[in-house]
C-alpha cells in the first residue's frame, strides 16, 4: 500500500469514529432533552422531579461540552497528521550532539505536552464552570495548579526509564525486541499496580484509617463473613476537589487496601457502605481485577506486535508526515494516531466490563446486601446527578457500567430467584 492510499484510508475511519460518536452523543442528549420533562415510570416515587431535572440540566452541559470538546481535539489531530507537522517537530528536536534515546523521549515528550496543553482549557471550563455550575467543584486554583505539575513530574520520572529501556530493546535486541520489551512494560506495569496506592496516590490525597467505630467493625465483619483478606481500610479526603463520591479497591495481593471516599461516608448509612464494599469484594472474589489484567497485558502483547510488523515500512511515516523512519515517530504513531483504527473496540471492553459490574451487584446480592446495595445506587445517582436515562446506543458504546435502571433490574432478578430458592 502507498503512502497516499494510507493516509486516505486512515481519514476514511478518522470520519467514521467522528461521525459515530457525535452521532451517539446528539442523540443522547436529545433523549436526554425530551425525557427531562416528567420522571419516567421505572423511577416514580424513587427519583423526585426537581433532582430529575438537575440530572438532566447536568447531563445536557457535560454532553455538550463534551462533544465539542471531542470535536476540537479530533480535528486538531488530523490537522497534526495531515499537515505533516509531527514530522517537521521530530526534526526540530533532531539535533546531532544528542544522544538518539534521548533525542526520542524529548521528541514523544514534547508531543505529549502539545496534546496536554491542548487539553488544559477543557479541563479548567469543566472544573470551574461545568462543575462549578451544578455544585460540584471543591477544587482551588491552587490546588489544580498543583495537581498538574505533579502530573507532569511523575509522568517525566516515569516515562524516561520506561522509554529509555524501550529504545535499548528496539536497538539492541534483535528481531525479538517487541518480546523483551513486551515483558519490561508487563512488569514495570505491575510494579506501578503496587507502588501507586503506597507512593503515587499519596501525592494528592490524603488517606487516613477508618476511626474506630460501628462502621469499621460492619465492614470489618462482613469482610470476615466473605473471607476477604486486606491490608487497611482508608479514607480518602475527595471532598478536597469534589462532592463525587466513590469507593474502590487497590493493589494486588496481599497489599489490596480499601479506600472510601470522605463523600461516600457522608451520603450513605453504614448499610449502604457496606453494600458497597460487598460489591467490591464480588470483584475481588470473581477475579474481575486479574481478567481485566490479563486483557490489558494482551492488548499490550498485540500493540508490540503491530509495532514490530510496521516499523520497517516505509509508507506509514510518509502517510503521517514523517521524512522517513524512526522509533519515536512509530511510537507517536501508534500512541495518538491509532483510535480511528481501534474505536470498534471500544463497545467490546465496555460490554466485558459491565458483565463484571453485573457479577459483582449479583455477588453483593447474595451476600445479603441487595436492598442496601440497591438504595445506595439510587442515593449516588441521585447526589451525582448521573444520568440515569441515557440512550441505549450512547451507554452501550460508552458505558463501562450498566445504567442505573438496568443494575435495580439485575438485583430485583437475584431477589427474586433468591427467594423462589
Amino acid at each position: 500500500m502507498k503512502a497516499e492510499s494510507l493516509r486516505a484510508l486512515y481519514v476514511v475511519f478518522f470520519f467514521l469514529q467522528t461521525g459515530w460518536e457525535s452521532l451517539i452523543s446528539l442523540l443522547n442528549l436529545r433523549h436526554v432533552r425530551v425525557n427531562s420533562s416528567r420522571v419516567p415510570e421505572t423511577f416514580a416515587g424513587l427519583v423526585d422531579e426537581g433532582t430529575w431535572k438537575r440530572s438532566a440540566s447536568y447531563t445536557r452541559d457535560r454532553g455538550s461540552f463534551s462533544l465539542i470538546a471531542g470535536l476540537v481535539s479530533s480535528a486538531f489531530v488530523l490537522f497534526m497528521v495531515l499537515s505533516g507537522a509531527l514530522g517537521r517537530i521530530r526534526d526540530l528536536v533532531d539535533a546531532p550532539s544528542l544522544n538518539p534515546r534521548l533525542r526520542g523521549i524529548l521528541y514523544i515528550a514534547l508531543i505529549s505536552l502539545i496534546f496536554r496543553l491542548l487539553s488544559l482549557p477543557f479541563a479548567l471550563y469543566s472544573q470551574f464552570v461545568i462543575e462549578e455550575r451544578h455544585g460540584f467543584n471543591k477544587m482551588t486554583p491552587r490546588l489544580f495548579a498543583a495537581d498538574l505539575v505533579k502530573g507532569l513530574l511523575i509522568s517525566g520520572v516515569l516515562g524516561f526509564p520506561l522509554l529509555w529501556v524501550l529504545f535499548l530493546f528496539m536497538d539492541a535486541a534483535g528481531g525479538l525486541w517487541w518480546v523483551y520489551a513486551f515483558l519490561f512494560t508487563a512488569a514495570f506495569q505491575l510494579v506501578m499496580t503496587l507502588l501507586y496506592p503506597l507512593v503515587v496516590a499519596p501525592l494528592f490525597n490524603t488517606f487516613t484509617p477508618l476511626p474506630e467505630g460501628s462502621l469499621k467493625e460492619k465492614i470489618l465483619r462482613l469482610a470476615g463473613l466473605l473471607e476477604f483478606k486486606t491490608r487497611g481500610i482508608f479514607v480518602m479526603d475527595g471532598s478536597r476537589r469534589s462532592r463525587h463520591s466513590n469507593a474502590y479497591f487497590t493493589g494486588l495481593g496481599a497489599a489490596k487496601r480499601i479506600v472510601l471516599f470522605d463523600t461516600l461516608l457522608s451520603s450513605l448509612p453504614e448499610e449502604g457502605v457496606a453494600a458497597v464494599l460487598a460489591h467490591e469484594i464480588g470483584h475481588e472474589k470473581k477475579r474481575h481485577l486479574h481478567r481485566m489484567l490479563g486483557l490489558s497485558l494482551a492488548l499490550m502483547l498485540a500493540a508490540f506486535a503491530v509495532l514490530a510488523a510496521a516499523r520497517n515500512w516505509p509508507p506509514l511515516y510518509t502517510a503521517f508526515g514523517f521524512s522517513g523512519p524512526g522509533d519515536p515517530a512509530l511510537l507517536v504513531i501508534l500512541s495518538f494516531c491509532s483510535g480511528p483504527f481501534t474505536f470498534f473496540l471500544n463497545p467490546l471492553l465496555s460490554s466485558f466490563s459491565r458483565a463484571h459490574e453485573y457479577e459483582a451487584d449479583a455477588y453483593a446480592a447474595r451476600a445479603g446486601c441487595g436492598a442496601a446495595l440497591g438504595e445506595a445506587l439510587l442515593t449516588l445517582g441521585r447526589d451525582n446527578l448521573t444520568n440515569l436515562s441515557p440512550h441505549p446506543w450512547y451507554s452501550f458504546y460508552h458505558y463501562s457500567h450498566p445504567t442505573t435502571a438496568e443494575r435495580l433490574a439485575a438485583l430485583r432478578r437475584v431477589g427474586t430467584e433468591q427467594a423462589a430458592l
